[in-house]
Order: structure tokens, then C-alpha cells, then sequence
């Protein structure tokens, strides 16, 4: 289980690509995905999975990506199962299966990069409001609290002799009842604890807080970022003008 969650939960790295400004970091994932987006066959997502492989190599967190990618693989064999029967076209349901699994990739090279602390200096760039920023934050930063306590819940329960892998559906479903209450429980007492720590600290007494930490983009960030936008233009012209299309 633990191995399953690190495809999600962000880590410190030393790579240029973590160095990298976060707004930077940001539009290289909403470049790919909306790449995802506009290919229309299958050899044209297989180059943009090859790049997003590529852009997770140079952020040395490839293995992760790749563990993300397993756990995409149930949901994208529903929708090429689903596309299938409905379409009975073989390679348009490949298209769209795989096409779920890019998406889920381009998102998760964001957040796996970005610490809690850059994802909340990005919203904040966008003159979002405090509480919408602090609350989307907030989840993020919960996620692997969760998580870990998920399985801290599992193992204990399991020690006490709860089976979670045998029986039917129904018995498993029944089996994850003494996993779900003390989750909730939980997140409960959490946020029980981090409204006194808001409040305690004065939380919304000031209109306009100021950021202990301000991002300026250095040469080497606008490099990349001109760099990402001019490869986005030159791949979306050569799959609409160049490369041929076997379907719409």
C-alpha cells in the first residue's frame, strides 16, 4: 500500500526541474494536457506520453510516474471496455483509454514537483481568494496524512484479524467499514485542531497578508517557459497540418 501512495505525495528533489518556478513548473503540465487533449491518433499520444516519460526522467521522479500509471491502468481498461462496446471501434478506444492515463500523468508532474508552499504562492498569483487557496492547500497538504493513516488503520485492524482480500464484493465492501470510521474519526479531531490553530493565530484579521516568499522568474525559467510554448505550437500544428489523421 505504501508504494501505491507514493505515486502521489510530493517530495523534495534536487533536480532542476524542482527548481524550476513553480508558474513555470504549472504551465509545462496545462501544455501537456491540453496536448492530451488535441491528439487524434494513436501514434501522436504515444510521442506525447514519450515526452511526459521524458520530462519525468529529468525530474528524476520517473518511477513514481510510472507507479501512477499502474494506478490508472483499471480505470483506463473501464474506459476502453466501455468505448469498445459502444463504438466497436478497436483504436479509438485505445485512443481514449490511454488518453485518461496521459491526463492523469500531465497533473501529477505538477504536483509531485510543487511543495504545498508553491502550489499556495501560484493560486495566490492568480488573485484567487484567500479562502479558496488556503482551503484547495489545505486538502493537498491532508492527503498524505491520510493516507499514511489509511494504512496505519489497515495494519492494525488486520492485525486483529479483519480480512480485506477474501470474500465477494459485498463482504469486502462490508470488511472496509472498520477502515472508514476511525479514517473519519479522524479527519474529525484534525480538523478540530487545525480551526483552534487558525483561530489562534488570528486567521482572516488581516485583509491583505503579505507572503513571506515572492517568486521572480529568473532567465533560466523563461527560457523553459518560451521553450514549452514554442514546442506546444510547433507539435499542435505538425498533428493538424502534418501528420496524417485517421479519425476525427
Amino acid at each position: 500500500m505504501m508504494w501505491l501512495s507514493g505515486g502521489f505525495v510530493f517530495r523534495r528533489g534536487t533536480s532542476r526541474y524542482h527548481r524550476l518556478d513553480p508558474r513555470v513548473k504549472l504551465l509545462i503540465s496545462v501544455l501537456m494536457f491540453v496536448t492530451t487533449l488535441i491528439v487524434r491518433s494513436l501514434y501522436e499520444l504515444a510521442f506525447v506520453l514519450a515526452f511526459m516519460v521524458a520530462v519525468a526522467a529529468v525530474a528524476t521522479v520517473l518511477r513514481r510516474v510510472l507507479r501512477t500509471m499502474m494506478l490508472t491502468a483499471l480505470f483506463s481498461a473501464f474506459i476502453f471496455a466501455v468505448n469498445f462496446i459502444v463504438t466497436g471501434n478497436l483504436e479509438m478506444s485505445l485512443l481514449y483509454s490511454l488518453r485518461f492515463v496521459a491526463i492523469v500523468v500531465s497533473t501529477s508532474l505538477f504536483f509531485i514537483t510543487t511543495s504545498p508552499d508553491e502550489l499556495e504562492q501560484v493560486m495566490k498569483t492568480f488573485r484567487l481568494p484567500r479562502d479558496v487557496v488556503f482551503a484547495f492547500v489545505t486538502a493537498v497538504r491532508f492527503i498524505p496524512v491520510m493516507l499514511l493513516d489509511t494504512i496505519q488503520i489497515m495494519d492494525a485492524q488486520k492485525s486483529r484479524g479483519l480480512e480485506l482480500e477474501k470474500g465477494n464484493i459485498f463482504r469486502r465492501v462490508r470488511n472496509m467499514i472498520p477502515i472508514l470510521i476511525p479514517l473519519v474519526v479522524n479527519s474529525v479531531v484534525r480538523s478540530g485542531e487545525l480551526a483552534e490553530a487558525m483561530e489562534s493565530r488570528a486567521y482572516g484579521a488581516v485583509p491583505q497578508p503579505t507572503s513571506l516568499v515572492e517568486y521572480r522568474s529568473s532567465l533560466a525559467d523563461k527560457a523553459v517557459a518560451a521553450a514549452a510554448v514554442v514546442t506546444f505550437a510547433l507539435v499542435a500544428y505538425s498533428f493538424y497540418y502534418v501528420l496524417p489523421v485517421h479519425f476525427p
